[in-house]
């Protein structure tokens, strides 16, 4: 019967797995406490092929505990039903350790089902997610858990993975492999940290390989064919996509046009064209604002092309747009005037219209008073004292100058005009 080669070759001790030294190194608090046998229940968070189905199978041998799994996408009620009429039984006398895989597709009445038995201690719940469990594990069993955060694994431990993988293949064939030159290190820099990716493109390379001179020859080209898109971890409605687009704007933010033009890579290579469209173009008037006002019709036109040409060519006025941010002046002054604003009227604090602003043609329909609104174009510089807020903000100040070339400018231009009473 076949067998994946990321199966045969997975870690059966916590010393084989790869990576996430930070909860299994020496002193490791996951390590330390599979260690004292008293394993509570877990949520492990982290990417795809990161080792958490690894770390289950390897709890449940050192604690001696009967292994159940799950895939929340594919189970119901009664597979759930089903594990809990084994408890009490001769065939899981030490009760039995669920591991139940991407718990965020079980919905509520699903996940509250095991509450019972997880208090009681006949289930310890070993559940994962590739998506942050305080948005999408509810409190019950939240609270009742302890969350690990699995890291995506860096290249060079993919590696070790793939130099394992590839020997598991000379031996599975009985020929030795001759890699060429880069081939390991491209699968797994191409992983996108994801183990069992570069596991199946060794297992898929030596499939499709020939032997020549008594060795299977193993070329970076074919290496490259393999693994033609990464497996960057990228899900447009998960927290993959959320981050990626979130480190798009804080490097714009940031003014590191090199990080930026990374992440704006990362969110195109995944075909989120949208994603990165509104991203920049939020940035133009929140990070950049009036420190540069031209970068708004100078980002929307960018945009427009952008969306006018489609993938791949929309990453070059992309890539345009990314720049010009990245290295523009920076002011918040304008997000932090509107939401100073917003706070008020979210408050409540938005007193009538003062009558010289209200509409003009309400004069003479029983009001108190002609509104003697005043027109600036009719004084000196266009401008004229008179009230604009409302009676209970009077003397309110929203909008801050920025310490920019653009935004002082204008300070000193109106400081001149209305002087002292301005």
């Amino acid at each position: 019967m076949y067998r994946p080669l990321a199966d045969e070759i997975r870690p059966l001790t916590l010393d084989e797995v790869y990576g996430q030294k930070h909860i299994l190194g020496e002193n490791g608090l996951l390590r330390r406490i599979i260690a004292s046998g008293n394993v509570p229940n877990m949520i492990f968070y982290g990417p795809s092929g990161s080792g958490k189905t690894t770390v289950a199978n390897i709890i449940a041998k050192e604690t001696n505990r009967e292994l159940r799994r799950l895939n929340a996408t594919t189970a119901s009620l009664s597979d759930v039903k089903d594990i809990i009429a084994e408890l009490d039984s001769f065939l899981v006398p030490n009760g039995v350790l669920l591991y139940l895989d991407e718990i965020q597709y079980f919905n509520k009445k699903q996940q509250q089902s095991l509450l019972e038995f997880i208090e009681n201690g006949k289930i310890t719940l070993i559940a994962s997610t590739t998506e942050n469990p305080y948005f999408y594990v509810y409190n019950a069993i939240l609270s009742r858990s302890t969350v690990f955060e699995f890291k995506e694994l860096p290249p060079e431990e993919v590696e070790k993975a793939v130099l394992r993988a590839v020997a598991k293949m000379e031996e599975r064939l009985g020929t030795p492999a001759k890699l060429e030159d880069g081939v390991s290190a491209h699968i797994a820099a191409s992983s996108g940290g994801d183990v069992r990716k570069a596991i199946n493109a060794v297992e898929l390379l030596f499939t499709a390989s020939k032997i020549r001179g008594g060795y299977i020859e193993i070329t970076l080209e074919d290496a490259v064919l393999v693994s033609q898109k990464s497996a960057m971890h990228y899900d447009r409605d998960g927290d993959q996509h959320f981050d990626a687009v979130s480190a798009l704007m804080k490097s714009l933010r940031g003014s590191d046009p090199d990080a930026a033009l990374h992440y704006l890579a990362r969110t195109l290579s995944a075909g989120d064209l949208p994603g990165a469209c509104r991203r920049i173009m939020c940035s133009a008037s929140e990070d950049i604002g009036l420190a540069y006002p031209q970068a708004v019709p100078i980002v929307k036109a960018c945009v427009d092309a952008a969306l006018q040409l489609g993938l791949p060519e929309a990453r070059l006025p992309l890539a345009e747009a990314v720049i010009l941010l990245a290295t523009a002046p920076k002011s918040n002054s304008v997000v932090m005037a509107i939401d100073r604003a917003m706070r008020d009227v979210e408050k409540g604090k938005a007193g009538p219209v003062p009558r010289e602003l209200q509409n003009v043609h309400a004069d003479g329909t029983g009001f108190e008073r002609d509104q003697g609104y005043k027109y600036p174009h009719s004084y000196p510089n266009h401008w004229v004292k008179q009230q604009y807020l409302p009676d209970n903000l009077v003397g309110t100040k929203y909008y801050e100058y920025g310490d920019n070339k653009n935004e002082q400018a204008a300070k000193k231009y109106w400081d001149g005009i209305k002087g002292e009473d301005g």
